[in-house]
């Protein structure tokens, strides 16, 4: 093995063999090939393959470390190392030791579905309500408990957890878990969770296999040291307690999971568990330019919570980093489009460019602007907006109205939200439809009449359902696509279903469907600005079928703009990022508001200005259609912690489309959004309008002016209409005329 390739700083993080060793890897500072030579070099060294244990959190990770490990000192060297995932070489431990905590060798593991399906029939077993008890949010509060290493009595003590469960009135959540641990133990399955906690039962319990393990693990290398939760930190120090010849290898600034368990104190105290280790700082960035490198560090410097280096980059010095204000999101997304453009193809490929984003619902607008202009793109590590799970299922319930013979539709949509219609009647259905040649829905009508064999209760049921779609397809000619769409979510208890989800995945659905109904909302306004007063829900479906059309067709083969979010970045890198919504209540999210928690979303725009090897742009919008309304934001506070040397400021960088002031009435006025702490200063001013002006809008009708002011640096304008209620307007932008 040549040793060449590694500068100084690798080398000395390589060649340490002596005890406890911390090595911080900033971004692109190669820390897989330190870990790759470092264990080439033990083997090197005369110890042997079997004494050493390399622990990953993926198993790319471990493959792509195993092969370049073979490269270097041949495979024959490399064969009998401990390489894997957490969960890979802890069951495989497991298996020869399940005996001494009452399971056979030869025991289940248990996948999500798997769990979520017992979970289910605990809930009905205990006659507990399963729309209180959501699989999701109950297998998720499980699951981080376990990995805190907490048990049923545990949890049941804990009071943050006991406050919580009273106030979504999951009151039996502990009982629950409880259970839950019984039916695993006694169907001898363990969950993926379950991996961890029993490994550490297993040390913790039994010395003897304790000091077993201690001796065979004679070097422990870790990789993404700043991911571990409790349960992996405790097992590693448990494993290492006997040669305290660990390796730890991660970036405190790159910790972005928290929201999955990791603790970034693991790493920070790295060096008080271990009183002996050595430090070893990885500085040299390999992957981007000096200014994007510098404009990093000076955002990262202002977190408190940090193991405290100097990345640098001996890379072309680059351009700053551009940064650029739009009047709405739509504008946003135009400007990203555009961009896109202009750097393809005269210096960029698509597969050279990265469009990240916060959340997944920002992406709909983003994909509509870039399929205007015909870029190509994909979504990394998702879907495409309009074929995600939730969006198709509410599709379904629009195209089922608008179409009582789409049994595709039908199927889709009969038992969700839940509403007891199971798979027996379903295929009863399907039987009668059949054999009377017509469609489910004519079935559902009248299930007595088609004499499905169904029980007098579940034909309630699925006529209660067949008439609630009936009564939809009547009033659907009667209310413009947004109120109508509005209604049957509403009605039909899709985004009830969606927000009692409080896992981060229920929270992305949630926030999904909001999105599109955004969109149909702004498909309407479109069509009031071309002269067309009235838009039924078939012409947005119309629309939006194209799309769904054009995701089901892609060429795989032919280069793309990357769409994806910013936890998905971790580990990417690509020639030109654009990091679109950096806005207060947007990033850093309204969810964050401790400390700790801005700290974690300060690291996660850490993350995404590092992917980024030669350009970097930075955008965000004066104001934005979330949540069913329009709200006025104002810029995130990130913005401010960067040094303006690398920044090239571009405010309002471009003039607003002619849909800008989008607007909803979901509520009756449009609410501000500021950032924690940050109070709302507002200021009368001097205007051509007044108090009590009556004015016109061409989309909104006519209206009589309650105020005009100042507010956030914006000037505003209050306008009560005849019909659609109090708006705010950027004066500026409004589109008013007097009425004389």
């Amino acid at each position: 093995m040549t040793i060449s390739a590694l500068n100084s700083s690798q080398l000395s993080a390589v060649t340490y063999t002596d005890g406890p060793q911390l090595v911080i890897a900033g971004a692109g500072s190669g820390k897989t090939r330190v870990l790759t030579y470092k264990v080439a070099y033990l083997l090197e060294q005369g110890v042997p393959a079997g004494h050493i244990l390399a622990l990953t959190f993926t198993n790319k990770a471990a493959r792509e470390m195993k092969v370049r490990i073979c490269n270097l000192v041949g495979e024959e060297s490399a064969r009998y190392l401990w390489m894997g995932t957490f969960h890979a070489i802890f069951s495989r431990l497991l298996r020869h030791e399940a005996d001494y905590l009452g399971y056979t060798r030869d025991y289940t593991i248990y996948d999500t579905t798997d769990s979520k399906s017992l979970i289910k029939r605990i809930v009905k077993d205990m006659n507990l309500d399963d729309k209180v008890y959501k699989p999701n949010v109950v297998y998720a509060r499980i699951s981080m408990a376990k990995n805190k290493l907490q048990s049923p009595n545990l949890y049941a003590a804990d009071r943050e957890y006991l406050m919580r469960d009273r106030f979504e009135k999951m009151h039996e959540m502990a009982r629950i878990y409880a259970e839950y641990n019984r039916r695993l133990k006694a169907a001898n399955a363990m969950d993926f969770d379950d991996i961890l906690v029993n490994t550490h039962t297993l040390l913790q319990k039994f010395p003897d296999v304790a000091e077993r393990y201690q001796q065979l693990f004679q070097y422990i290398l870790v990789d993404e040291y700043q991911d571990t939760n409790r349960a992996q930190y405790m097992i590693i120090r448990r494993l290492a307690k006997q040669h305290q010849r660990i390796c730890v290898v991660g970036d405190d600034a790159q910790s972005i999971y928290s929201f999955r368990g990791a603790d970034i104190s693991n790493i920070l105290n790295f060096q008080k568990d271990y009183p002996n280790a050595q430090l070893f700082k990885l500085e040299q960035n390999y992957r981007s330019t000096q200014t994007i490198v510098n404009a990093a560090n000076s955002l990262i410097r202002h977190n408190k919570g940090q193991i405290r280096k100097e990345i640098f980059s001996e890379q072309k010095i680059g351009e700053r980093i551009m940064l650029s204000t739009y009047m709405s999101d739509r504008d946003e997304a135009k400007a990203v489009a555009k961009q896109v453009q202009k750097l393809v193809p005269t210096t960029y490929s698509y597969d050279d460019i990265a469009v990240m984003y916060r959340t997944n619902a920002q992406s709909r607008v983003i994909e509509d602007e870039l399929r205007q202009l015909g870029i190509p793109y994909r979504i990394y590590g998702g879907t495409s907006f309009y074929q995600r799970k939730e969006i198709k299922d509410a599709l379904a319930y629009l195209r089922l109205v608008t179409n009582r013979d789409d049994n595709e539709a039908f199927l889709r949509v009969i038992n969700y939200p839940t509403r007891g219609i199971g798979e027996t009647t379903v295929a009863r259905l399907t039987e009668a439809a059949n054999r009377n040649k017509c469609s489910l829905m004519q079935v559902a009508i009248s299930p007595e009449r088609m004499t499905t064999d169904l029980s007098a209760a579940t034909q309630k049921k699925v006529s209660e359902f067949a008439q609630m779609i009936e009564r939809f397809a009547e009033e659907m000619n009667t209310k413009d696509a947004f109120v109508f769409a509005q209604d049957l979510m509403t009605q039909t208890g899709i985004l009830r279903e969606a927000k009692s989800d409080t896992t981060t995945e229920g929270v992305a659905r949630y926030e999904n469907l909001e999105e599109m109904l955004s969109g149909i909302h702004e498909f309407c306004d479109r069509r009031k600005q071309e002269g067309i007063d009235f838009t039924p829900i078939t012409d947005f479906l119309a629309e939006v079928s194209l799309l769904t059309d054009q995701d089901e067709h892609l060429d795989d083969n032919q280069p793309r703009v990357t769409l994806l979010t910013i936890h998905a970045a971790k580990g990417l890198e690509y020639r030109v990022t654009l990091i679109v919504g950096l806005e207060e209540g947007l990033f850093p999210s309204a969810f964050c508001q401790q400390v700790r928690e801005i700290e974690e979303e300060r690291r996660l725009l850490y993350v995404a200005i590092t992917r980024s090897m030669e350009r970097c742009f930075l955008m965000n919008a004066k104001q934005r259609f979330r949540n069913g309304q329009v709200t006025f934001t104002t810029p995130s506070r990130f913005l401010k912690d960067i040094d303006r040397q690398f920044i090239l400021n571009q405010d309002d960088a471009q003039r607003p489309s002619p849909i800008t002031h989008r607007s909803s009435p979901i509520s009756s006025h449009l609410t501000p959004t500021t950032g924690a702490k940050e109070k709302s200063k507002r200021k009368a001013i001097r205007s051509e309008w007044t108090k009590d002006d009556r004015v016109i809008h061409r989309v909104f009708g006519a209206g009589t002016v309650l105020d005009v002011y100042r507010e956030n640096d914006n000037d505003k304008i209050d306008i009560q209409f005849d019909e659609v209620g109090k708006k705010t307007l950027l004066v500026t932008y409004a589109k008013i005329e007097r009425l004389t």
